[in-house]
């Protein structure tokens, strides 16, 4: 096995203290080096990495990937959650499997040249002549060379049931779990180093009935498996639950027995205190998603209390329709920006931002083997370069990453792999997939 020796950083996010170096090994982390020692063994290939901070691979803990395709929409600008989702349903009834392939390999590319080795994506849509979206999400992220926890989504509640969505784009039960035993069968990997791993994700409370969100955390529980939803992102699907269930959203999701380990929240904003403690005690891991946040005026999460609680905490992108871009460092910084208006600025740290990204994110999706830099962990790294205008003058590298506006790595390694090489991605046209990403996005915008 090639032993690489990754040398001497400008700096380097660990919890260990004097790192300065390590070398990496059969896609692992197989060794810290301390105080400019050198490696135990010889090494093959030695990298000098003087000029890049090295941080753990981003983790990005909930996206779609299609919503690419409809940035900037002018039907959905200037609008709140429902409103927004109302005007979006119609022109995502009309997604083929090209665009779900395109979509993927955009979004992932546009994921990996932001520093991230590992992204979660929450599919949903499955109008007719879409039923293999998630296998196609499976063969773009192979191609790329980046983890993936794809989720099977799902959404049964139209609106002739008091449902947001529109019946051409919901499906039966039955239709639904049986997808879900498949994909999990086919894909679905486990062990350290899994590249395909898959989790179940029932929509929303307000596009999914209580019976499929029961079933999906039986079948979960079955293929030990995660499960994910969206939940408490706006006052209006507080308003919801109460008006159709009766509950609050937390006790909803206990009623469908989803307050469990491995079950994770995207965007979890509007949480009471009690329900903060619930939320901890049970290890429900929230993912904060600041931009789509802010874009969609939904509110700011209690990320740090529900951290305290016992609850893992983690970052996501979000649609790129509801965030507009991809960009995972970007997010970091958008994370510590956002907790520091709620907290206050000596209340959260960039290395507060840096741990959610990382090792926090890691934890949402119930992996221990990546998100931190330690022996025999994953070699799943970002390396980032401060040679631009924005960082001259800067003087702490990793707060200088954040608080100076860092966009783009420079190198991306995934399992010991370089997947990005001087901020592109090897053996990736990107002008071609952005001409036909284009394309694609028109066609979908004119149906």
């Amino acid at each position: 096995m090639t032993r690489l020796w990754i040398k001497q950083p400008l700096d380097l996010l660990c919890d260990e203290d004097g790192v300065t170096g390590l070398v990496v090994e059969g896609g692992c982390i197989s060794e810290l080096l301390t105080h400019d020692k050198p490696p135990a063994q010889p090494c093959d290939v030695t990298f000098d990495a003087r000029e890049h901070v090295v941080v753990p691979g981003l983790v990005n803990c909930h996206h779609h990937f299609y919503q690419t395709l409809t940035r900037a929409l002018p039907a959905a600008l200037n609008q709140e959650l429902f409103s927004w989702l109302k005007n979006l349903y119609p022109v995502w009834a009309g997604l083929t499997p090209s665009m779900i392939s395109l979509s993927s390999e955009l979004a992932l590319a546009e994921l990996m040249l932001s520093g991230c080795t590992l992204a979660a994506d929450h599919h949903y849509l499955f109008p007719q002549g879409l039923e293999s979206a998630i296998d196609l999400q499976v063969a773009a992220a192979q191609k790329l060379g980046i983890r993936v926890v794809l989720t099977r989504g799902s959404m049964s509640l139209g609106e002739k049931d008091g449902g947001l969505p529109p019946q051409t784009v919901v499906q039966t039960e039955q239709t639904i779990l049986d997808d879900s035993e498949r994909l999990i069968r086919t894909h679905h990997q486990t062990g350290d180093g899994a590249m395909v791993q898959m989790a179940l994700a029932p929509c929303s409370p307000f596009s999914v009935t209580t019976e499929i969100m029961r079933a999906s955390a039986d079948l979960a529980a079955q293929y030990q498996v995660g499960l994910h939803t969206h939940l408490a992102e706006t006052l209006d699907e507080e308003a919801f639950c109460l008006q159709q269930f009766g509950l609050r959203t937390v006790d909803y999701l206990d009623s469908v027995n989803w307050l469990r380990p491995g079950t994770w929240l995207a965007h979890g904003i509007h949480f009471n205190d009690e329900e903060i403690a619930r939320l901890g005690a049970a290890k429900v891991g929230v993912c904060h998603c600041p931009c789509s946040n802010m874009v969609l005026a939904s509110g700011i999460c209690r990320a740090c209390e529900l951290e305290a609680a016992g609850c893992p905490v983690g970052l996501g992108v979000d649609g790129s329709a509801s965030n507009d871009g991809s960009n995972m460092v970007g997010e970091v910084r958008q994370a510590m920006m956002l907790q520091r208006l709620r907290y206050g600025a000596a209340a959260v740290s960039h290395l507060d931002a840096w741990r959610w990204a990382t090792q926090g994110g890691a934890a949402v999706l119930g992996r221990s083997d990546t998100g931190r830099i330690a022996a025999g962990l994953q070699a799943d790294l970002a390396l980032f370069k401060m040679d631009e205008l924005r960082f001259s003058g800067s003087h702490e590298p990793l707060a200088a990453l954040l608080l100076c506006g860092a966009q783009k790595a420079d190198r991306v390694m995934v399992g010991g792999e370089w997947t990005v090489i001087d901020g592109e991605i090897p053996g990736l046209d990107r002008h071609k997939l952005m001409a036909d990403h284009w394309q694609a996005a028109r066609t979908l915008a004119d149906r």
